[in-house]
């Protein structure tokens, strides 16, 4: 599926590139130090473990429960996984799907 969103840039397209030229978990942490602030990866990782509780139906309180997310994050994370461009869709399918499932 091709991208037609309203980001496509050539300087998005060149980060995009960078970022696939990492091989493992230590190069994403040297790279992603370098260019994002601590905060801006936390909140990232946040957003992605929301996505992740909302696909598995875990409520709003066990979700800002356990994240620490805001409910207007959890609501914005929600509307992308609703409306949005099926990027968190794509990446937690691709991870390990037995994560995916609801734990409690």
């Amino acid at each position: 599926m091709t991208y037609t969103g309203k980001l496509r840039e050539p300087l998005i397209d060149q980060l995009f590139q960078a970022i696939m030229q990492l091989k493992n978990i230590d190069e994403c942490y040297q790279f992603f130090e370098d260019v994002c602030t601590v905060a801006e990866i936390k909140s990232m990782a946040q957003r992605l473990e929301v996505a992740r509780m909302l696909q598995a139906n875990f409520t709003y309180g066990e979700i800002a429960s356990r994240t620490g997310a805001s409910t207007a994050t959890i609501s914005r994370v929600k509307r992308s996984l609703n409306y949005g461009a099926d990027g968190y869709k794509i990446v937690l399918e691709r991870l390990n799907p037995v994560k995916n499932e609801r734990v409690e």
